[in-house]
């Protein structure tokens, strides 16, 4: 592809009392822009949300796993239709095959996280399958199977490999770079952090006893947040077929307008969805509008939402106008962004990116 396409994801989304991402004290995190305290969601946490969620919208084929647990998963693979193994050469065996690969993983405290995809787990333990059967040296072995190890742990990436990456520190020859961006949530207004003082009760104590059995606080807050999200659909045009990325693209946007964070989930039920989506098909470079936000919105009778909304369509159109040419093609969901995008619903959106990403692959020309 000789041209661009990057898809801008913006949303404003009002949260009640929550602590959807805590810090390592317990306390909601919290971030200083425009010289104000804001509510923040780290990319981190929301971009786990996502992957739980593409559970739901991809077939296991299309998603990894990010794990210490590689070799146990190697390992289950090989005794699919060989189930005579011995499981201490097993092991032995996935240990040296991934070695070969480049790959550092295991399950004690030292090993670190590694992301595979489901295609990638099977075509490695096809083929320790056949290093194990094989009865050459293990100097033979090594020259016989690195390059199609190493060439299993490459090919056939899962789609979010592909989209937020993968990084091996013991060889950045098995890395990805993530073709979507994530960025942290902040608040469009400043926070203050509050605290939630309860008491729980013993359903079996005595009658006459006075007091809880359990007391303590939990520190919250509530928050109208900016969130913003990018796809290089380019890179990702690389990697998929045309089925296969217009499945991807539309998949992302879905899961980033509908997953949430779980932190704290049952203590608050804080669960909502996005006030404002608003999709921007760029050809020239992503742009974060969170500078609209960088004066913290005042409150006034109408609340942050609205206010927010406003604010945010009025600088994309300052930011168009001084900077940049308007998006190709943009859509809102939510509430009206004026002249800047098309209106319509969720549905409506998750179609029109599907046929924008085919057009951009040459279908229907």
């Amino acid at each position: 592809m000789d041209k661009n396409l990057y898809m801008d994801i913006h949303i404003i989304q009002t949260v009640p009392p929550s602590c959807v991402n805590r810090d390592d004290t317990g306390s909601p995190k919290m971030a200083m822009y425009g010289g104000t305290m804001r509510a923040r969601v780290s990319s981190q946490a929301w971009k786990r949300a996502m992957r739980q969620m593409f559970k739901e919208l991809f077939s296991a084929d299309f998603i990894g796993y990010r794990t210490k647990r590689l070799p146990e998963l190697i390992a289950a693979k090989m005794y699919e239709g060989h189930e005579e193994l011995d499981s201490e050469a097993v092991g032995k065996t996935v240990n040296d095959v991934l070695a070969l690969a480049g790959v550092k993983a295991g399950g004690d405290k030292k090993s670190t996280l590694f992301f595979a995809s489901s295609q990638q787990i099977k075509n490695i333990a096809e083929l320790a399958v056949k290093y194990h059967k094989d009865t050459f040296s293990k100097e033979s072995k090594k020259k016989i199977f690195k390059a199609d190890l190493e060439k299993a742990v490459n090919d056939n990436p899962s789609v979010d490999i592909l989209l937020f990456g993968r990084m091996a520190a013991s060889n950045v020859s098995l890395n990805y770079d993530a073709a979507a961006q994530v960025a942290h949530s902040i608040s469009t207004h400043t926070v203050s952090n509050e605290y939630d003082y309860f008491t729980a009760v013993d359903d079996c104590g005595e009658k006459d006893t006075a007091g809880a059995g359990h007391l303590g606080t939990v520190e919250f807050n509530s928050s109208t947040l900016y969130r913003y999200a990018t796809v290089n659909i380019r890179e990702l045009a690389d990697n998929l077929e045309v089925n296969e990325l217009k499945m991807a693209v539309r998949g992302f946007t879905e899961a980033f307008i509908r997953s949430m964070p779980t932190g704290r989930q049952n203590t608050f039920a804080n669960r909502t969805l996005p006030s404002l989506v608003y999709v921007a098909m760029r050809e020239d470079q992503p742009i974060n509008l969170a500078g609209a936000f960088e004066r913290p919105v005042v409150a006034r009778d109408k609340g942050y939402v609205e206010e927010s909304k406003r604010i945010l369509a009025e600088y994309a159109g300052k930011v168009y106008a001084d900077y940049v040419a308007a998006p190709s093609k943009a859509w809102a969901v939510g509430g009206t962004c004026g002249d800047l995008a098309e209106q319509v619903n969720l549905a409506e959106l998750l179609e029109m990116i599907e046929q924008e990403t085919g057009r951009y692959l040459g279908e229907g020309k």
